[in-house]
């Protein structure tokens, strides 16, 4: 290899140097830029403390949160920072729905105070996790809907196994029934006398507060 092409390839190689040194300076100032990228690089860092359901309540949606909340409340420090669930749900699976409550429950045990917050549309499933957030801490939309019914089944088979799914259903619903009346002000007559409608009951902001669902309007 000649002096002169030395020179060049040197020339070269320090040219791509400079080009990929500016491209990663570029992406770093982009990054800095989208607020999308830097709160999840404060969720990376733990910084974040706050959730959302947005959508159904299903098995991935519900494992998100369950982990989600229990990431948050292992933290050794004194001071018991406030989580807070942003919700916007037409609801979903009363299982998934009693995993995420069982969840709440336990970080409100250990001390963890957990801020609910409902916005646009709360009901079926989603009613249950906002009014489990902390008293005086679950804060609903002046123009969201709340909407109560009861359990539904949609089974089909023979005679015994209708009637096994039957008392399956009844027993799900009395759980549904026992959580609510313990996380609102409402009584389990109250309560049974809205789902014995056998409608669905929609609820303004206001009414949802009455009932003991949230405490106050955004």
């Amino acid at each position: 290899m000649t002096k002169k092409n030395k020179i060049n390839k040197t020339k070269k190689t320090k040219k791509i140097k400079i080009e990929e040194e500016e491209k990663k300076q570029v992406e770093e100032q982009e990054e800095g830029e989208n607020p999308f990228e830097a709160l999840l690089g404060a969720i990376d860092k733990q910084e974040s403390r706050m959730m959302a359901l947005f959508g159904e309540v299903d098995e991935e949606k519900s494992s998100e949160l369950v982990f989600g909340l229990l990431l948050m409340s292992q933290d050794n420090d004194e001071e018991k920072k406030a989580i807070e669930l942003y919700l916007s749900t037409y609801g979903g699976s009363a299982d998934d729905m009693f995993s995420v409550y069982d969840m709440m429950t336990l970080v409100k045990s250990k001390g963890y105070p957990i801020h609910t917050f409902g916005l646009g549309k709360v009901m079926s499933a989603g009613v249950l996790l906002l009014a489990s957030g902390t008293p005086g801490h679950r804060k609903i939309g002046k123009h969201c809907r709340v909407m109560i019914h009861s359990c539904n089944a949609g089974n089909i088979g023979d005679f015994h196994n209708l009637k096994n799914e039957m008392e399956a259903i009844s027993h799900l619903q009395e759980m549904y029934i026992n959580a609510l009346v313990n996380e609102t002000s409402m009584t389990k007559r109250q309560l049974k006398k809205l789902l014995d409608r056998k409608v669905n009951v929609y609820l303004t902001a206001e009414e949802a507060i009455e009932y003991g669902i949230a405490d106050k309007i955004i």
